[in-house]
């Protein structure tokens, strides 16, 4: 028989005696206050994270859907994965998705993620997740534009679908010192545009020239830069000729662009495997011309210099968005949070843990 790997509860001198493990939740506020004034940090932690899953050193499980047949738009995701090269943190993420929130004044998405501890495979957190889901996409985002671009600076940046994902990109921008001449903002809803326009202006400089604008084409004509967020399940954007002026794309939302505008870019994602799946524009553009030749790398191609982006091509960026890279931005905030005294620490939730 297996010796236990703690003591009971009782004999605390036995042989093999551990501390009885704790569990430290981490909300929202305390996942805040710490990636504020950070962003550069977080940065670092997702380039790292993508270098270590390109070197082997990560298990990415694919993530689990979880749909309900009686509400077709409603979905949970689970994003197991752990991640070496130094951080050697496990964890899973459980994150929802139910946009008919909105009508009772509820954010569409909720989160939670849970890291566990490698040696005794016990939960040692519960950090609030909708927050670092939102901040690892960013983060991938800023990175994924900078290598493509080759700086920190756009002529002028649209943005399609004013919500949560959009302000987390452009609160990266900001903290990351990008110098954009303007911006140009569409949504569906006009009055979303606009409210999104008005809070971007107040934190871009004087001269920034931002605009809330009534047609999609808008935010990609003269915009070197594109940000795709939106919450569309299939294709919307047919037109090539939107990508006329070889802008870098960041297709965050992944299921915006139809396959011939894919086809007409130099395409790359974080990991083909994860990316070509789940309907995505990468995935229905396999299934229309059999192959994948048309995705040229990774971002972790990208950046070990494997390939290059071609200049007079469009560039477009498809994050499916790996698990790893929450364990990244959760464990970050883990040890910030935990020693600046923050969270609530849980002593006896494992109480019989014990045996």
């Amino acid at each position: 028989m297996t010796e236990p790997l703690t003591a009971p509860a009782d004999d605390p001198e036995s042989p093999g005696t551990a501390p009885l493990p704790t569990l430290t939740v981490l909300g929202a506020p305390d996942v805040l206050r710490r990636v504020e004034g950070r962003r550069e940090e977080c940065v670092d932690a997702v380039r790292a994270a993508y270098l270590a899953h390109d070197a082997g050193q990560t298990a990415n499980p694919h993530s689990a859907f979880l749909r309900f047949p009686d509400r077709p738009s409603a979905r949970i995701i689970s994003l197991p994965a752990y991640l070496g090269g130094g951080t050697e943190t496990a964890g899973i993420k459980w994150i929802a998705s139910f946009p008919e929130n909105a009508r009772h004044g509820l954010a569409r998405a909720s989160a939670v993620l849970l890291l566990n501890d490698i040696e005794t495979g016990y939960p040692y957190a519960c950090i609030e997740s909708s927050i670092i889901s939102a901040t690892r996409t960013a983060a991938s985002a800023v990175l994924g534009a900078e290598t493509l671009i080759g700086s920190r600076t756009a002529q002028r940046i649209g943005i399609v679908g004013s919500g949560l994902i959009a302000g987390h990109v452009t609160r990266f921008l900001a903290d990351l010192d990008w110098k954009a001449g303007g911006y140009r903002v569409f949504d569906l809803e006009r009055k979303n545009a606009e409210r999104f326009a008005a809070r971007l202006s107040a934190q871009t400089p004087e001269d920034t020239d931002v605009r809330a604008v009534d047609s999609v084409d808008e935010a990609f004509l003269d915009c070197d830069l594109v940000i795709l967020t939106t919450i569309a399940g299939e294709p919307h954007l047919h037109d090539p000729r939107l990508l006329a002026h070889n802008p870098v794309v960041l297709h965050l939302s992944l299921r915006d662009l139809a396959p011939e505008l894919v086809l007409a870019s130099q395409n790359f994602t974080d990991d083909i495997d994860h990316a070509v799946r789940e309907r995505t524009s990468l995935h229905l553009t396999e299934q229309q011309v059999g192959h994948r030749d048309f995705i040229h790398g990774t971002l972790a191609d990208l950046l070990n210099g494997r390939v290059a982006r071609d200049p007079v091509r469009p560039a477009v960026f498809s994050p499916f968005g790996l698990g790893v890279l929450d364990l990244a931005v959760g464990r970050w905030v883990y040890d910030g949070a935990v020693a600046d005294g923050a969270g609530l620490t849980v002593p006896d939730f494992f109480q019989n843990a014990a045996r």
